[in-house]
């Protein structure tokens, strides 16, 4: 009876390194894509890494007038000037309050390059890709068009954002 007992323990063991193995080559072979996690106020935001060309602590805004006020200004970058908007106010929400963690994330799609001021850059990751999951039903419609999907990051809900939709639907509006 032992002997069989330790031969069904055995066998258990086995089946279990053989699951473990094959959940390993699976998570192995996954295709995973970057992120850039941030916050506007309470809530969590990412972008796609693909469309992030740098992050940069908050530079000197300067006021460009007759521009829309999601447009903040232009900032100088190491020579190239870039324009500066305030994704909270272009989607009708109260502006951005720059603090000492704020950052300017400079993305680029479709030919447009601009940077974005959000309170806080809290990681870049690589995410399995089928981890995004797509929007909630109950989404803002203002805020719907620009979501590619929704994702779980460290108990938080995370909006993925479609940097090519938002400047395109600024360039409309400005």
């Amino acid at each position: 009876m032992e002997e069989t007992d330790n031969y069904k323990s055995d066998r258990i063991l086995e089946e279990i390194h053989k699951r473990k193995d094959r959940n390993l080559e699976v998570q192995k072979d996954e295709e995973k894509i970057k992120l850039v996690v941030f916050t506007l106020g309470s809530h969590y935001y990412a972008l796609h890494g693909d469309s992030v060309k740098e992050i940069l602590t908050v530079l000197k805004i300067v006021r460009v007038p007759a521009t829309p006020p999601f447009i903040l200004g232009i900032i100088n970058v190491r020579g190239d000037i870039q324009s500066v908007i305030d994704v909270n106010l272009f989607m009708g929400q109260s502006p951005t309050q720059t603090s000492v963690h704020s950052r300017i994330v400079i993305a680029e799609k479709n030919g447009i390059r601009s940077g974005i001021i959000v309170d806080t850059v809290q990681d870049v990751l690589d995410t399995p890709k089928n981890s995004i999951q797509k929007p909630i039903s109950t989404l803002n419609d203002t805020i719907r068009y620009f979501v590619d999907g929704e994702f779980s990051y460290r108990h938080h809900n995370v909006t993925l954002l479609d940097a090519g939709k938002l400047f395109e639907k600024m360039t409309e509006k400005s």
